[in-house]
C-alpha cells in the first residue's frame, strides 16, 4: 500500500483543502418563463432551450 514519504505541513495542508468547500451552483434565468435553471440545460418548468420548445412538460393541475 502506498504511504506518503513525509508528513504534510500545516500550510500545505491548508492549500490542499482550500478547494474542498461546497460552492453555490451557478444559475441563470429562463428566457421563456423566468425560472432559475442551470446554464446550458433545458428548463424543467417550461421545456424550452435557447428559445425553442425541446421537451414536452406536463402541467400541474
Amino acid at each position: 500500500m502506498a504511504v506518503p514519504a513525509r508528513r504534510r505541513g500545516h500550510a500545505k495542508q491548508g492549500m490542499v483543502r482550500q478547494n474542498t468547500a461546497l460552492k453555490t451552483p451557478n444559475t441563470v434565468t429562463c428566457s421563456n418563463c423566468g425560472a432559475e435553471i442551470k446554464p446550458h440545460h433545458v428548463c424543467p418548468a417550461c421545456g424550452f432551450y435557447k428559445g425553442k420548445q425541446v421537451k414536452a412538460v406536463k402541467e400541474a393541475e
